[in-house]
């Protein structure tokens, strides 16, 4: 597909409320014309929460069976971050649904120890890769931005995708490293975020975006919203042909 059609949606997520915050972005996602992929931010279900023992699902739960008949109402993959548990572990896990409702998921590397996120949650060691429309996607999670070896582009990815919950006293980080990260790894860059204040007094400006790979972008602000983004596969391919810095890349392994 040489245009690809990528929806952010920018809620004030509702505090640890899924069925609540299930029924806002159904109501935002019926509004939509036609795309491709939506995007929606990290722990869309519930806010960046630290009590997943209540609130924790598994992927035959009933969020990912929302996601899965969204995907097959809308023709469009869907990915957004959840708590999930499996096999006694509790996972910050971002799952992409495709609209034939097969799914794919990848468990959040860097987990934001200083919010106490490494001692409710398990981390992930493996990194995503998917395809969906003649493009290649690898889906990240909010604190995995500040960390450039594991967002890497070894593997030719054409979009790169943040959900997040990130927060207000960091805001210019979250623009500035959206953006960095675009344009080190020839790739579009999306970032989406939540606004409002969450159950732990946390406050998020939203600022979601769709950064191109030479850079520029619009943010969205910090209202509750959608748009949706239009990207060309040929622009992209051909800005990397006429300058193909990933070919000179360092290389670097990551140690467990």
């Amino acid at each position: 597909m040489e245009n690809l059609k990528i929806t952010l949606i920018q809620p004030n997520i509702i505090w640890e409320d899924i069925q609540g915050n299930l029924e806002k972005y159904l109501d935002m996602i019926s509004n939509l014309e036609p795309t491709d992929v939506i995007v929606l931010p990290e722990m869309f279900t519930t806010g960046f929460s630290m009590a997943p023992e209540k609130l924790k699902e598994t992927t035959n739960g009933n969020s990912v069976g929302w996601m899965k008949e969204m995907a097959a109402q809308t023709d469009a993959a869907i990915v957004g971050s959840l708590i999930i548990e499996e096999e006694g572990k509790i996972y910050n896990r971002a799952v992409w649904v495709y609209p034939d409702q097969t799914i794919r998921t990848y468990d959040k590397r860097h987990l934001f120890s200083m919010g106490g996120e490494h001692n409710h949650y398990s981390r992930g060691n493996k990194k995503l890769i998917l395809e969906f429309r003649g493009w290649r996607f690898c889906p990240l999670i909010c604190y995995d931005l500040r960390f450039p070896v594991w967002s890497r582009n070894t593997e030719k990815y054409d979009v790169l995708i943040f959900m997040a919950n990130w927060p207000s006293p960091r805001h210019h980080v979250w623009k500035n490293l959206l953006t960095t990260r675009a344009i080190e790894n020839q790739s579009y860059c999306v970032g989406v975020n939540r606004i409002g204040t969450d159950g732990g007094g946390i406050n998020y400006l939203g600022d979601s975006t769709l950064i191109s790979p030479k850079g520029f972008g619009d943010f969205l602000g910090e209202t509750e919203t959608s748009r949706t983004f239009s990207i060309s596969y040929s622009e992209l391919h051909q800005f990397r042909e006429n300058f193909s810095l990933l070919d000179d890349m360092d290389k670097f392994s990551i140690l467990e």
